[in-house]
């Protein structure tokens, strides 16, 4: 049977440790994921009588990956990169946000935190108008490592419920007296002092974007991020129908010309006018994109940004076609801020 996993899920190893997945598109017999959390006696998690280590950046993930589990580094000629790959063979248990949510609704016995992704799972669902299955509740809560300050992860599938979710947060963030509250300033200095260690930006450039986005907030007081992905079903891809080749590092000036998929998880800006600023002088550069969620909501359509990423090459096999994107995230000096 195939495996699939995407965007949000998590698995787990034998060794219990604990991978998020990244993206839609996976080699055979593999996923493409990053260790999350792991087993460490001096942890500060708890689960049963396991104590765990989150690891946070994604350097580090890389650092621990290459020093003490090694086998899950491969290099994937399709990404042109190395990555942390999981083998379909080593996964223990795979975790699913929907299912985290069904189970999350059938319990008596939900702790504060839980209570309130449930809660705010119904809100966003009931606002929105999408069925049950198009949401679910993934990170610390789905796996079970979740503090009582831990984060709420909520996630949507399907383009068409990502933006009937989207209209539906601007509404209740506009709610004077309602639980979803944007970031404050002092919200954002804690947000920037967390961010800025693994994507390199002034406060200034910051704060003008941050300031606008609707995937973060608080609910209740407590902060969320909701991530955006795809639907299976809206999945034409396979794996090695399109090659990206590793041509340099550049810093780009370019217009937004599309934005629709800049909610989702990968995100993809279509842009034009690109003058390349520093690095390959490449030509048509079409899309600017990232597998991070930090980079959602970067930019909206007609604004000028200035970015900075790896450049790929990209080959596509099934449109016959090649083109340049740029590619933010890997680097901590990655980064996109309006003009």
């Amino acid at each position: 049977m195939l495996f699939k996993a995407r965007e949000g899920d998590f698995v787990e190893t034998f060794e219990s440790l604990i991978f998020d997945v990244k993206g839609l598109i996976h080699p055979p017999n593999r996923i493409i994921a990053f260790l999350r959390y792991f087993p460490d006696e001096k942890g500060e998690r708890k689960r049963n009588s396991k104590r765990y280590r989150k690891v946070y950046s994604l350097s580090k993930r890389y650092a621990l990956l290459e020093e003490r589990f090694s086998q899950y580094l491969h290099y994937n000629s399709i990404f042109d990169e190395i990555l942390g790959e999981v083998s379909v063979d080593a996964v223990k248990k795979h975790y699913k946000p929907a299912e985290k949510l069904r189970e999350l609704r059938s319990s008596s016995s939900l702790d504060k935190l839980e209570n309130l992704a449930l809660q705010l799972a119904k809100l966003v669902k009931e606002t929105a108008n999408i069925p049950w299955n198009a949401i679910g509740i993934s990170g610390s809560i789905m796996v079970g490592l979740h503090t009582p300050s831990s984060d709420i992860d909520p996630i949507i599938s399907g383009s068409e419920n990502c933006r009937k979710v989207h209209s539906a947060l601007k509404n209740l963030l506009s709610k004077k007296n309602g639980p979803f509250k944007s970031y404050t300033q002092k919200d954002l200095e804690v947000l920037f002092g967390f961010r800025s260690k693994d994507t390199l930006m002034s406060y200034e450039d910051f704060v003008r974007s941050e300031s606008r986005k609707v995937l973060q907030g608080k609910f209740l007081h407590r902060d969320y991020f909701i991530r955006f992905v795809k639907d299976w079903s809206e999945v034409d891809e396979n794996y090695g129908d399109i090659r990206y080749v590793n041509v340099g590092y550049a810093r780009v000036e370019a217009t937004v010309v599309d934005d629709s998929e800049s909610i989702l998880t990968p995100c993809v800006y279509r842009v034009s006018d690109v003058r390349v600023l520093e690095g390959p002088q490449i030509e048509s550069v079409e899309e600017i994109a990232s597998f991070r969620g930090r980079f959602c909501e970067q930019a909206r359509i007609g604004e000028v940004v200035i970015a900075q990423g790896k450049v790929e090459h990209v080959l596509d096999a099934r449109q016959n076609r090649e083109y340049f994107r740029l590619l933010l995230g890997n680097k901590p000096s990655d980064h996109m801020i309006l003009a």
